[in-house]
C-alpha cells in the first residue's frame, strides 16, 4: 500500500536522516537546512514507517491520500 507522507517545517532540525533513507523523496533545502518532499511524497507504507520512526525532530508524518 502507498501513502502520503508530509514534512513539518517547523519541527525539523535538519538531520537529514531523511534524505539518507529516502534520497528520491527527501531533499535538505541549502539555504535553510530544512528537509522538504519531492515529487509525489509517495512511499510503500513500510518504508514510510521506517522514516517516520527515525525522523529525530518527529517533523515527518502521514497526510491524507
Amino acid at each position: 500500500m502507498m501513502v502520503r507522507i508530509q514534512v513539518n517545517q517547523e519541527s525539523c532540525i535538519g538531520s537529514g536522516q531523511c534524505e539518507m533513507l529516502e534520497e528520491e523523496t527527501f531533499v535538505l533545502d541549502d539555504d535553510t537546512g530544512i528537509s522538504q518532499v519531492v515529487g509525489t511524497g509517495l512511499l510503500p507504507a513500510d518504508r514510510a514507517e521506517k522514516v517516520i520512526d527515525m525522523c529525530p525532530g518527529r517533523a515527518i508524518s502521514l497526510t491524507e491520500t
